[in-house]
């Protein structure tokens, strides 16, 4: 017996399912409300998503794109790098900073090191002896036709021309020379590519020579010369080898000159010039230094005015003459030098200088004063009692010539 479905909407739905399988279409609801909440939950999630990204791009550097070999490479020495620390950390270096204690390294010289004392050794054994104008001692070692060779203590033997050997002409040159000679000579030329000097017995001479007449001059000595020619100024002698000459004006009879070729004069210095080699003598002069060599510091002397200068007077001493300047003419002011003494006059002095190189004599009168500006006022006793005040003034001046 069946049962009957009184609902009609039951029955509905039940032939529905038979006749078709399919589900019915739903559909959606959505509300304004529901719309809303959802547009706002999108906007947040875009809003975090941007903010997440920014503190992205922050924290994190832009990646550089690289290539893989690029990357193996970086990658193996990473490793080497990491190994190189590993080996650093298992073995560190001797720090010298950490110890207490003092450490020096020593020094040692190697091939490709320097050495300064052994560099001074080597320039001293290298180092050439014998420097142009050097005077050196030396001894010959080797004679040859046209020179001597010397040594003198260098890695060469020096060089001696045989123009060079001496003085003038030289005789027999290998007897006068012998092996092993010791003599003194000059260094005239440095040495050469070979190391050899050029020496000079005969420029030594002449040196010393030179050094001689310059001392003699020097002290106003006389030397007798033997002249040995003559020209039409003068004539030529020789002095210690040097050429010597004597002007026609400085010869006591220069009219005729030539007779005194051979004879033996005595003659004084006028002019010593060892860089110009000029040698300049005087026979007038010679005899004035001989009356000088009379004379003393002190001395009261007598003689002749011959001229009346600017700056003093004049006197003739017989072959001589002395200079009486105005400052040792009174110890009082005057006005001219005519007030006191003229021309011709003969008056008295004190030789106060004695000059034998320059041939001059310096001549006092204030000294004879007893007072000052005595001479002004009363000359002619002041000359008379000058050998008596004279007298006094030789202690003063004994005491000028210890002092020299």
């Amino acid at each position: 017996m069946g049962v009957s479905n009184k609902n009609p909407q039951d029955k509905i739905q039940s032939k529905g399912n038979k006749k078709d399988s399919k589900k019915p279409l739903q559909v959606l609801h959505i509300s304004k409300k529901d719309t809303q909440e959802k547009s706002q939950e999108v906007q947040n999630e875009q809003t975090n998503s941007q903010e997440e990204i920014k503190r992205e791009n922050i924290a994190i550097k832009p990646q550089i794109i690289k290539d893989e070999s690029v990357k193996e490479i970086e990658d193996s020495n990473a490793n080497k790098q990491a190994f190189d620390n590993s080996q650093q950390d298992l073995k560190k270096p001797f720090n010298f900073s950490e110890q207490k204690t003092d450490f020096q390294l020593e020094r040692t010289v190697d091939d490709f090191d320097f050495d300064e004392s052994a560099f001074l050794e080597a320039l001293n054994a290298n180092e050439p002896i014998g420097a142009t104008g050097e005077t050196i001692s030396g001894k010959v070692i080797a004679i040859e036709s046209d020179g001597l060779y010397v040594d003198i203590g260098g890695k060469a033997p020096g060089y001696m021309p045989k123009k060079e050997c001496g003085l003038g002409v030289i005789a027999n040159f290998k007897e006068k020379f012998s092996i092993g000679l010791e003599m003194e000579v000059l260094v005239i030329k440095e040495q050469n590519a070979d190391g050899m000097v050029t020496v000079s017995a005969r420029a030594l001479i002449l040196r010393q020579s030179w050094e001689k007449v310059s001392s003699s001059a020097k002290n106003g000595e006389l030397i007798d010369v033997l002249i040995n020619g003559f020209n039409r100024g003068g004539l030529t002698c020789d002095v210690d080898g040097l050429r010597g000459f004597i002007p026609r004006s400085q010869l006591e009879d220069g009219q005729n000159h030539q007779a005194f070729v051979g004879k033996t004069i005595k003659v004084a210095f006028i002019e010593v010039n060892p860089e110009s080699r000029k040698l300049v003598l005087s026979e007038k002069k010679a005899s004035l230094v001989s009356k000088l060599s009379c004379l003393e510091l002190g001395q009261l002397i007598e003689g002749e005015v011959l001229a009346v200068k600017p700056y003093g007077f004049f006197i003739d001493l017989g072959g001589a003459s002395g200079l009486l300047h105005q400052s040792s003419l009174t110890n009082g002011s005057i006005r001219s030098l005519r007030e006191i003494f003229r021309e011709g006059e003969i008056i008295k002095a004190l030789i106060s200088e004695i000059d034998l190189e320059k041939g001059r004599i310096g001549l006092n009168t204030a000294l004879l004063e007893n007072t000052a500006g005595e001479l002004i006022i009363d000359k002619q006793k002041v000359m008379q009692e000058a050998p008596e005040r004279a007298l006094k003034t030789k202690a003063l001046f004994d005491k000028k010539d210890q002092d020299k």
